[in-house]
């Protein structure tokens, strides 16, 4: 398995979709990492020599941010809202969808599991014949 930004991609994929597994790289970013190092997409990990290994890595490392350290940057930035306590920074703190997506349904992801609320009893008439 190579091992690519500290991170092992499977050899059985192809190389423009293994390199996805790496965190900060999707399918956009794999196939220009690939042009740059003038290696094809449709070629199995498995199957890259040292040098094809070394030539990404040395890619990834020189221009882009991944793995720990955009984590660490993502963080941050959310910190850095809550901090100012800007609009962003409060649903951040309140565990609600950020990006303007209604919640009065279909918030699921962000809200969690219903928390059902007791509602007031219907009061029945009751007919006495």
């Amino acid at each position: 398995m190579p091992r690519i930004a500290g991170v092992d991609i499977p050899n059985e994929k192809r190389v423009d979709v293994a390199l996805t597994r790496i965190y900060g790289i999707g399918p956009f970013r794999a196939k220009g990492i690939l042009a740059s190092a003038q290696i094809e997409a449709s070629v199995r990990a498995g199957k890259l020599s040292e040098d094809e290994v070394s030539r990404i890595a040395g890619i990834i490392e020189n221009d882009y941010v991944v793995e720990g350290q955009l984590r660490r940057q993502v963080q941050q930035n959310i910190a850095r809202l809550r901090d100012i306590r800007c609009y962003r920074g409060l649903r951040h703190i309140r565990g609600l969808p950020v990006r303007g997506q209604r919640t009065r349904t279909n918030a699921r992801t962000r809200k969690g599991p219903k928390k059902t609320v007791a509602g007031k009893k219907g009061i029945k008439e009751q007919h006495r014949g």
